[in-house]
């Protein structure tokens, strides 16, 4: 089961969490486009043996994609500890997780490795110096492909450089409400920061739920870049705030009866589909954070959030379910939560 921080971390009730993940490969053997089954399987034993001996932050255990099951691996995905990409994998590929699930180092991905720390809250440095340590332990037993020009040299053009994705987990409902949020996706395009949906590039945001994230990795150093998104996502969580507190005023019988409707369903519904679920827990969220609702905390909605997936949903239920079955068993879930 996900483990959900009980921390909250700074501006937690609309940045959810923050996520640093370096891009790395190793100089002695080809890309991942180009390695062979051998070569996929050798990366892995020696990830096992460099990661034996380092327990700064709990004991790392290797998910092996070849042997889960694949509600198993959707729902690592769902908990943002392994990529999309590597769910759909199968053979000689897997991902080292930490007991606290804050850790993550996929092997064989799109890279030979990526290495990502996850925080709640803004959290960008703390995350990112967790990577660095952990960065810095395997660059002692391994090259890396490093080029004194251009940096790190990774499959993907876009992560040269730094080799660095900086990014925090927004959740703006006061902007997609008032359709401010296209000036946002427009004005962070102009300085080299793209906004995704919930599990990063090409997925859709639900929930009100963004991913703030640099796009420029060459010519710019780790410290600057995180800076850059700190600071932007720091005047988006301001406009949100002064947004939400306008929306308040303008009609407030009509703003609290939104949050206690939702909430209300929330708490009696029998049949809860993922789409229907995120939309009513984001407006709830809302009213919490508000302090229009007083009886529920936002870890407690986070929670929800993530044991309410499809694949998390089936794994908690220790078997297979149909959508049917899903949505039922994900209204009980969430209305056990939300009414404890």
């Amino acid at each position: 089961m996900s483990k959900i921080p009980a921390e909250k971390g700074p501006e937690f009730d609309i940045a959810v969490s923050s996520r640093v993940r370096l891009a790395r490969n190793f100089a002695d053997i080809p890309f991942s486009a180009k390695m062979n089954t051998k070569q996929q399987a050798d990366l892995i034993k020696r990830m096992q043996e460099i990661m034996s001996g380092f327990t700064v932050y709990g004991k790392l255990m290797f998910a092996d994609m070849s042997t889960l099951h694949p509600v198993d691996r959707i729902s690592l995905m769902e908990r943002h500890l392994i990529s999309p990409e590597l769910a759909d994998s199968k053979e000689n590929s897997g991902a080292f997780i930490n007991e606290n699930e804050n850790i993550s180092i996929m092997v064989n991905e799109e890279d030979h490795l990526r290495v990502q720390s996850i925080f709640p809250g803004i959290q960008l440095e703390k995350a990112y110096k967790v990577c660095d340590e952990i960065d810095s332990l395997i660059a002692e037993k391994a090259d890396y492909a490093f080029d004194d020009k251009y940096g790190y040299l990774t499959s993907c053009p876009t992560n040269i450089g730094t080799g660095m994705r900086a990014s925090v987990m927004l959740h703006l409902p006061a902007l997609v409400m008032t359709g401010y949020m296209k000036s946002i996706l427009e004005s962070c395009n102009k300085v080299g920061v793209t906004v995704r949906g919930i599990y990063g590039e090409n997925s859709e945001a639900v929930g009100d739920m963004f991913q703030v994230s640099n796009q420029v990795t060459l010519g710019r150093k780790e410290e600057e870049t995180i800076a850059s998104i700190d600071g932007i996502c720091k005047q988006i969580i301001d406009r949100e705030k002064i947004l939400r507190l306008q929306l308040y005023k303008k009609n407030i019988n009509r703003f609290e009866d939104r949050i206690f409707r939702s909430y209300g369903i929330l708490q009696n519904a029998r049949i809860l589909s993922s789409q229907e679920s995120f939309k009513l827990l984001s407006d709830v969220r809302l009213g919490v954070s508000m302090g229009i609702i007083n009886d529920i905390d936002i870890v407690t909605l986070n929670e929800a959030m993530v044991l309410s997936q499809p694949a998390t949903l089936q794994k908690m239920s220790g078997k297979p379910l149909e959508q049917d079955e899903r949505d039922i068993k994900r209204a009980e879930l969430i209305r056990i939560k939300i009414t404890k």
